[in-house]
């Protein structure tokens, strides 16, 4: 199963992300912006499914 991985990796001519660097560059970034709230999604699109899928976890007493 590995080896089917690294094929598709090798396969593979789009852009690659390193995520540490990424990671690392965009907790500056956001330190440089003073660590800003972001708005949570406001859910205007979700499907019934996931509606449903949401109110059963809550009911669960899950949070979300």
């Amino acid at each position: 199963m590995a080896l089917k991985r690294l094929k598709a990796e090798e396969s593979w001519t789009g852009r690659r992300v390193d995520f540490p660097a990424f990671s690392d560059a965009l907790s500056k970034r956001r330190a440089e912006l003073g660590n800003p709230d972001l708005p949570r999604n406001s859910g205007e699109n979700r499907t019934e499914s996931k509606k449903a899928l949401l109110k059963a976890i809550e009911d669960a007493g899950g949070k979300w």
